[in-house]
């Protein structure tokens, strides 16, 4: 195995885009991720690493690579994505290359401290959806009305909302989603969202084919998430939200507030779209009232 390690990393990003079917977002930092550990290993080895280099690399070289990128100010959260994405490479190489690093499982995992998701408050949730309705294009602003109501309404991502295409359309009770790894969950669909997408698609100039994207750009082209990011920038500095009111917060929104009215975190986790309920446990901490209230209702000695 003589050929350039560059070569395998593509194929591996390859991998993840055609058959694993990543996020785009994903794919970019495993990209970036991974072309720091082959900078990082053409230093380290003094050479453009082959796929042989890639052989037999101890504890101390994945260590080196760490301590490396926390020099240059990784944090902790972004060294743990960073290690993540080069044992998925290794996984797969191994697989299809017979490459090897026992190194690479004895190493542990940089340990950090998870972050509370923000969300906004549910009056500051309506608040949002009838800004985003102030455009002075009437086309526009439906647009964004419908979006924001969608993303708190039936708990997308960013990047969920904004693949939706005019086969997803006319929107019913309920609407199938592909999220994260391929995973694909079923969401309710709250009629005032149905509203507004209705309302949005009747007043969008463009037409929206099957295959086209419904959220639409004011050229026609696909809506990115900057602009969408651009809009709640806009919306909360006229609303005197803090900074952490973005798209995800919104989401975030949704499953805190669906907690706060007696949903079992379970059924928040079919919801969102979470592997694992450990992802979704993040949000009984937001809302302690809504465990006293559980407790209250169910302990028999309350």
């Amino acid at each position: 195995m003589t050929a350039s390690a560059h070569n395998a990393v593509e194929s591996f990003l390859a991998h993840l885009r055609d058959e694993r079917r990543v996020s785009p977002n994903t794919s970019e930092a495993y990209g970036r991720d991974l072309s720091d550990f082959l900078s990082f290993l053409t230093g380290h080895l003094g050479r453009t690493p082959k796929t042989d280099d890639l052989n037999g690399l101890e504890t101390r070289d994945f260590r080196a690579f760490l301590a490396a990128r926390r020099a240059e100010g990784l944090a902790p959260r972004s060294a743990a994505r960073a290690l993540s994405a080069v044992r998925s490479f290794y996984k797969w190489a191994g697989k299809r290359m017979g490459v090897e690093a026992a190194g690479l499982a004895l190493l542990a995992t940089p340990r950090f401290a998870k972050s509370q998701p923000r969300p906004v408050s549910a009056d500051a949730a309506k608040n949002v959806i009838a800004a985003a309705g102030e455009h002075e294009t009437p086309w526009i602003a439906a647009r964004d009305a419908a979006l924001v109501t969608l993303l708190y309404g039936a708990g997308l991502r960013i990047s969920e909302a904004l693949t939706l295409t005019g086969r997803d359309a006319p929107f019913r009770e309920t609407l199938r989603i592909t999220g994260k790894g391929g995973r694909e969950r079923v969401v309710p669909v709250l009629m005032a969202a149905r509203d507004a997408m209705d309302d949005y698609m009747k007043q969008c100039p463009f037409t929206l084919g099957p295959n086209a994207p419904l959220f639409r750009g004011a050229r026609g082209g696909p809506l990115g998430a900057r602009t969408a990011q651009k809009l709640m920038q806009q919306i909360r500095s006229g609303l005197g939200l803090p900074e952490s009111a973005t798209p995800h917060a919104l989401r975030h929104a949704f499953a805190t507030h669906l907690l706060g009215n007696g949903a079992d975190l379970r059924s928040i986790q079919e919801l969102l779209g979470h592997a694992s309920l450990s992802s979704t446990q993040i949000y009984a901490g937001i809302d302690a009232g809504a465990l006293v209230r559980a407790h209250a209702a169910a302990h028999p000695r309350a």
